[in-house]
């Protein structure tokens, strides 16, 4: 298993990252920005979070622009799979191969804490280790993950099943931290493919720091 993981001016997640997959067994490669093409052994190519060119304009607005962009575009569109974590969830909204947008937290604040979420569709390679209704514990950490969709756009992800989770309590309460659209924490492409989600779990990989909850999500890639 090859897990590429891309790496843009201010990403600061992609060592986590590297050494969460690595604990599940992968090997890693980190792809500078500039890069113009991705490794042909990629098996998941992960858009790490952090503050992608200090986040200026809106987050991953200018991210979108990098050289190695086109050829995320291209792999996605070929049927590869990608991960985008937090600002590389907003980098994959803005670059539009994931519907949506992520805007600034309704409390105007940056919120960073552990927070459970639960599992909505788990018929994708990302989350088929879970079973839907289960209950994570994952750290967010953000100020735009406030998750928009109109009505129209709604509907299509439930239409789908392209709802991954939401945040909840830990009895799968609805809990929203940030005022996103029907409480929604990630989504994933209508090819199951591309998928996105605002909370860390590449900060989950280890009980001793709160949780290891984050090693059943990410675990489903190398099945």
């Amino acid at each position: 298993m090859k897990v590429s993981i891309l790496q843009f001016p201010g990403t600061n997640c992609e060592y986590d990252t590297q050494h969460a997959f690595e604990q599940l067994g992968a090997q890693t490669e980190i792809i500078w920005h500039k890069s113009e093409s991705i490794p042909s052994d990629t098996n998941l190519l992960v858009v790490a979070g952090g503050f992608s060119y200090g986040d200026y304009l809106r987050s991953g607005a200018i991210a979108k622009f990098s050289p190695v962009m086109k050829a995320v575009t291209e792999y996605a569109n070929n049927g590869g799979k990608v991960l985008g974590i937090c600002n590389g969830f907003q980098v994959l909204t803005e670059t539009g191969l994931l519907p949506g947008a992520l805007k600034r937290n309704d409390n105007l604040h940056f919120i960073s804490k552990h927070h459970n979420l639960s599992v909505v569709n788990n018929d994708n390679d990302f989350l088929k280790e879970l079973a839907c209704g289960d209950v994570v514990n994952i750290p967010i950490a953000h100020h735009d993950g406030n998750y928009f969709i109109d009505p129209d756009g709604l509907k299509e992800l439930e239409e789908n099943n392209q709802i991954l989770l939401k945040y909840t309590n830990e009895n799968g309460e609805i809990n929203n931290p940030n005022g996103s659209t029907e409480s929604i924490a990630g989504v994933c492409n209508k090819e199951k493919n591309i998928f996105g989600l605002m909370p860390h779990p590449e900060r989950a990989m280890e009980s001793i720091l709160g949780s290891d909850d984050g090693v059943a999500m990410l675990k489903g890639f190398l099945k």
